[in-house]
Order: structure tokens, then sequence, then C-alpha cells
């Protein structure tokens, strides 16, 4: 029971820590910060961590205590060796309680006491530490009772606004991301049952239409039956009281579902939000990372963070957090000056460095600066040059040449070390951006230093995405515009004008709509699980209700929604993209498209009409011929694997150029012709096609590089090794492609 106690403390502090060492921080970094309040938490820090036996933390929190009374007093004042030393005390208790496992953790370095006691002066900390030590080498049975301890551990949950006062209304905790996953699971099976009810609801509107029928049957043959027959009239009677009933009931289930979806909706908006959070809560180890490292390398710099309150999906932020601790990384590597150096070009001593998140326009926008000397466009060029990515007699700005860097193993650095040197960081970021589908560049800063920056688009979120299958393929419906599920006899549903039709509704409010099915609207032929059953979901679009047929429902999902690719996808019915566990693609699709495309499509269960094709056919498809797909990305090759297939090609995929040149080498398949991205790692594009015209095996292979590089000088470059043909996404045609494979095989 006490190691309960105490494993339950520990969780407390272990929120209390975080809420103390924030607050310190963001006083640091404030222009007016209240060292009434700093002083506070180093107190409360210290006191919690004697609580639960931490003595390690304890004689830090001490003598931070003792630093802040003295700057809050204005005996002492805060100067650049004091600020580091209390980031590196807050470094080392973050680390410390991090590494805890079963309430013991690794001994904690004592350089952050010796930084604190220096600052502190040596008399002052050895009397200092004098106490500390004495305190915290107390038993733990000394320690406060655990009552009073969980309920002060508690308390700072409520988080304080970083920068401005909160409203006085408003109330902020911090809950566990497992948790947020949990209630955001909840809400959606919520959704499934009730969408399993719909059948129910309709069953009993029927029911109730029946009875009301019979009711007037019964009342018709009571009032043409003889006087001696009065057990007819009552039994009209009952019939029509039971007719009252049933239709008394089915309003009543009508408006209870109606009410019971709209709260379901709700709880599924706020779940949704939830799954955004402050950057900070995943972004936030990256500073202590990065000074951890300059502490290593001897430099000193000045962090500067801003915009870590801004919510941002979580999914996003993972995928960002690498690339981004690559990035300061590299700042620090290449921004680096002696500070002899910075001295004379007028900059302070320390390097400046910083991360900034905002939101611009519709976009979000991530950057890593610097105050260095900037970029070294004439060192880019020599290695470029060197590298082959430029040819000799080809003369190119530094907007191009600022897009070189980002090749994988493009560096500048003059020898390896820990921070930089092996050209990957910045590939790294690549990767990143084109996987939240949003862009990457480098850039000069004014008046010195040099910017990355990332722009992602907002649209980058969380989602419920119901998901369905059409022509053997699985595709997504938005969530919130689902508004029942529907499983119906064909043989039930009344047909109108050749079409298959759907009523929705009660009485005069009822409805009457077209069935049109997904894979009819697609051009494609469906193949329902069961021919006798109609499946459909009811979506909300345009103002007005769309019974879309679907051969097969799955299952409803949270999932991270990113734009639309660039190409190959019809931009009236594609919303997005989604990924599925094990790196699957599904398209998102889009009910207002739908609606509209449902205007001209053909009504689902109509027999005897070809479907409408949306794939063009290819010359020569029909030979089976074999064509490698060569992308890093899952969407793309996804994509072209459909268009080809659909055309009638035999396709085969590959990851990166290496893969593909290795899969060619092993000679596993007969490769009629190659179709490769150009920004790949690994071996690019412009490599695969070199070393392919450089082997006798494959140098006569058609090989077409389609890519989102379109310069004038990217696409001379292509040719020059030796490519059949260079397409560009922006301007994707999938009759153009399938025409130039024609023309090349």
């Amino acid at each position: 029971m006490a190691e309960d106690i105490r494993q339950l403390l520990l969780a407390a502090f272990d929120v209390e820590h975080r809420e103390h060492v924030t607050a310190i921080r963001g006083a640091l970094g404030s222009a007016t910060p209240d060292w009434n309040d700093v002083f506070r938490r180093a107190h409360s820090l210290k006191g919690a961590s004697r609580a639960v036996d931490l003595p390690a933390v304890e004689a830090v929190a001490h003598r931070l205590e003792t630093l802040f009374e003295r700057v809050r007093t204005g005996a002492t004042a805060l100067d650049r060796d004091a600020a580091n030393a209390v980031h590196l005390a807050l470094d080392r208790v973050e680390a410390y309680v991090a590494g805890l496992k079963d309430g013991a953790g690794p001994e904690m370095p004592s350089d952050a006491l010796t930084a604190l006691g220096r600052v502190l002066d040596p008399p002052g900390a050895a009397q200092e530490s004098a106490p500390a030590a004495a305190e915290s080498s107390r038993p733990a049975v000394d320690a406060p009772a655990p009552a009073p301890v969980a309920a002060t551990a508690s308390a700072p949950v409520v988080q304080k606004a970083a920068a401005e006062p909160a409203d006085p209304g408003t109330a902020f905790l911090r809950v566990p991301g497992e948790a947020v996953d949990a209630m955001a699971r909840a809400s959606h099976d919520l959704a499934s049952t009730l969408a399993a009810r719909a059948p129910a609801a309709e069953s009993l509107a029927r029911l109730a239409r029946l009875a009301r029928d019979l009711r007037a049957g019964a009342e018709a043959l009571a009032a043409e039956a003889p006087t001696e027959q009065p057990g007819l009239r009552a039994f009209a009677a009952e019939v029509g009281s039971f007719a009252r009933e049933a239709a008394d009931l089915s309003r009543r289930q009508a408006a209870a579902t109606s009410a019971i979806e709209g709260a379901a909706s709700r709880v599924r908006a706020a779940a949704e939000r939830l799954a955004l959070v402050p950057a900070e809560t995943v972004l936030a180890p990256l500073a202590r990372s990065l000074r951890e490292t300059a502490r290593e390398q001897g430099r000193e710099v000045d962090l500067d963070l801003r915009g870590l309150d801004l919510p941002v999906e979580r999914g996003t932020l993972q995928v960002l957090k690498d690339p981004l601790l690559h990035a300061l990384r590299n700042a620090l590597s290449h921004g680096w000056q002696t500070p002899e150096a910075r001295r004379a070009a007028g900059k302070p001593e320390a390097l400046a460095l910083g991360l900034d998140l905002a939101v611009r326009g519709s976009r979000l926008q991530v950057t890593v600066f610097d105050d260095g000397p900037g970029p070294d466009l004439a060192r880019i060029e020599a290695v470029a040059r060197e590298r082959g990515l430029l040819a000799p007699e080809i003369a190119v700005g530094a907007e191009h040449l600022l897009r070189l860097v980002f090749e994988p193993g493009f560096s500048t650095a003059d020898a390896v070390d820990t921070l930089s040197g092996r050209g990957y960081g910045l590939s790294v970021a690549a990767d990143a951006a084109r996987q939240l589908a949003g862009s990457v560049r480098l850039e000069p800063r004014e008046p010195a230093g040099t910017a990355l920056v990332f722009s992602l688009p907002l649209s980058a979120a969380r989602r419920s995405l119901l998901l369905v299958e059409a022509a053997g393929r699985v595709y997504a419906l938005p969530g919130g515009a689902v508004e029942r599920l529907l499983r119906l006899r064909r043989t039930e549903l009344p047909v109108a004008m050749g079409r298959t039709m759907l009523r929705l509704g009660e009485g005069k409010a009822a409805t009457s709509h077209p069935v049109v099915g997904l894979a009819e609207i697609l051009g494609q032929a469906g193949d329902p699980a069961d021919p006798e059953i109609l499946t459909a979901a009811v979506l909300r679009a345009g103002g007005t209700r769309l019974a879309l047929a679907v051969d097969r429902l799955h299952d409803v999902r949270p999932l991270l929604v990113l734009p639309a690719p660039d190409f190959g996808a019809d931009p009236e019915l594609i919303a997005g993209t989604a990924v599925l566990p094990g790196d699957v693609p599904v398209l998102v699709l889009d009910p207002d498209g739908l609606a509209a495309r449902a205007a001209v499509a053909p009504s689902a269960g109509t027999m005897g009409q070809a479907p409408r094709s949306t794939t063009h056919a290819a010359p020569r498809a029909s030979a089976r011929a074999t064509i490698l797909v060569v992308d890093d990305s899952i969407t793309t090759r996804t994509l072209e694997k459909g268009i080809l297939e659909a055309a009638g090609y035999r396709v085969v995929v590959c990851v990166d150029g290496q893969d593909a040149l290795d899969r060619l080498r092993a000679d596993i398949e007969l490769v009629d012709l190659v179709l490769a991205d150009v920004e790949m790692p690994r071996l690019d594009g412009f490599g695969l096609v070199q070393a392919l015209r450089s082997d006798p095996r494959f140098a006569r292979l058609p090989t077409i590089l389609m890519t989102s590089r379109g310069d004038a000088a990217d696409v001379a470059r292509g040719l020059d090794l030796g490519a059949d043909a260079y397409l560009t996404k922006q301007k994707f045609d999938q009759r153009q492609l399938l025409d130039t494979i024609g023309q090349l095989l």
C-alpha cells in the first residue's frame, strides 16, 4: 500500500515539477518577470521533492530558491552566468525526473549545484548547501504525511498562461495524451453504435405506417359492418389505439434519435479539438537538448522559443520533432562565430538561436533561425558543382542554390563532428515537410543569419472518418457529413424513372432521394457483399442529402487528414489523404463534390448500363508491360499504381532510387519502363537515371522522371542524364502520362 501511495505521489510530482520548471523558464525569457512567483515556484519545487524523497532535486531547488530570493530583494542581478546556471539546473531536474524508475533515478550530475554555487559566491554557496544537504539526508519517515502532499501536488494542475493572463473563468488542465486518444475512440464508437440503430428506427417508422394503414382498413370495415356485429367496431377501436401508440412511439423515437445524434456530434467535435495540444508538450525538450549540446561545445547561445503555446495536432508535432532538433543543431554548427568575429560584426557575443511557431493565413509556419553569418552561397555552389548537381556552364541564382542544400548528403562542412557534416539534417527536414504535405525553404535573414522555414497546411489535422469500400478500394468519408448508415433490402425500395429511391423522414416532412453508387460516381463497377441488400450512407452535402450506396462499410476512425495529392486526383471529388496503419493510403472524398457528380451519375441498382469510365486507355496496355514505379511517397506510389493498373499495365513499386537499382540488378522480373520521382532519399531520380545509363543492361531501358521540380535547369539536367521524358506534377495530366508511356513502349 505504501508503495502504491508513493507511485501516486511521484505521478503527481511529475506533473507539478513540469509546471514549476515551465513557469520559471517563462519568467527568464520575459521582459517583466514576476520574481515573487519565481521564488514561490522554487520553494514549492523544493517542498514537493522533499515530500517524495528526491534529495537530489531538493538540493538543486534549494539553491534556486536562494538565488531567486536574492534576485527578488535586489541583492543579486540575474546576469548571463546566473541565467545559464538556472537553465542548467532546470535541465538537470527535468532529466533526472524523466529517468525515474520505480521511484529511483540515476545519479544527478553535480555541475548544476557547482554552477549555482559559483553564482551565489563560494562562501555563500558552502553555507547555503549545508542546510540543503542536511535536510535532504533526513530519512523518509520525516517527510510530511501523504494526504497534505497529495493535495499540494494536485493543485498545480491548473495551468497559468505563459504570456497574457487567462480569462478568470477559464481553467486549463493537463490531460495525458492516452486519455485524449481514448476519448476520441469512445466518441467514434458512440457514433458507430448510433449508426447501427438506424435500421431499427426505420423499421419502427415502417411499423407506424403499417399500423396507420391497418387502422384505416379496420375503420372502413367497421363502417360497413351490420349493427349486430359490435365486435368489429371494438376491433377497429383497438387497432386505432395501436396505430396512435405506434405513431407516437415513432415520433418520440425520431426526436430522441435526433437529440442523441446531435449530442454525439458535439462530443465527437470536442474530442477532436482535444487532439490539438500546445506545441510545448512535444517540442519543449528540444530546448534542453540544445542547451546541453551548446554546453558540451563550450558555446554561448541565447535561445529564443516563440509560439510554443500554439495548439497543433499531436501527430504533426511528432513528425516535426526530430527534424527540428536536426535543424537547431545545424544552426548551432553553421551559425557559430567566435566572440571576436561577432564583436567585429557588431553582434552580441552569444549566438542568437530560436524556434518560432505561428499561423500565417491558412498555414502553420515553423521557423528555425539564427543570427550567424548566413548562407555561404559560394561554398554551396562549389559543393553542388563538385557533386554534379550543377553543370559547369549553367549559372543559377541564390534561390536555386538554396534548394540544393536539401539533397541527401549535401554538406558544406569541412569535417564531420558531433553537430553536423554528414549532410542529412536538411534532407530529414525536407522529408518531414513532404510527409506533412508542406514545403521547407532555407533563406538569409536581415540583417544577418539564416532561417529554415517550414510551411505546412493547417488542414493537417485529425478527423473522424468513415471507411467504406467501392470497386475493391477503400475510401474515407468525413464523419461529420455522415447522417446515418442504412442496410435495406433492395426489393423494399421504390424505383422512379429507373432510379432506386430512398425515402427519409415522416409525413409531410419526408423527402425522397435517388440512391447513387459510389462506384458509379468513380466510373467503376461495384461488387456489393450482398447484392440483395443495399448498403448506403446518407450524407449531408451542399444543403441537401445524398444517399450514397457502397459495397461495404468498414469502421469509423480518427485519422490524420493531409491535403489532396498535387496530381492524379480529381480535385472535385478528393478532399485529402489519410494513411491507415501499415502505411496504407486512402483518399478522403468531398461530400459536396460527390453530390455534384451524383446529379449525372447512374442510380445504384440500375442494370444494363455500362459505368462511365474516367480512366484513359493506354496504347499497348494489352501487352501487359511491366512498369517500375519509384517514389518515396506512399500516397504518390499508390495513385500512380492505380492509374497504371487501370490502364492494363503490371506495376511493381520501389521506395527510392537505390531500392529500384537493387531490384533491377537482382533481375527479379523483366521491367519494360521506369517511372521515377526526383527527390528521394539515398539515391534520387537523377542519380538513378545516371546509374541506369552507365549500366549496359539498362542503358536503353525507357525512363520517365515525374517530379514537382519544374525549373528549366532541372528539366535540362534530367534529359541530359538520359531520361526519355520529364513530366511535372504541377501540370500532371493522366492522359499525358499514359500517352507518353505508350509512345516509349
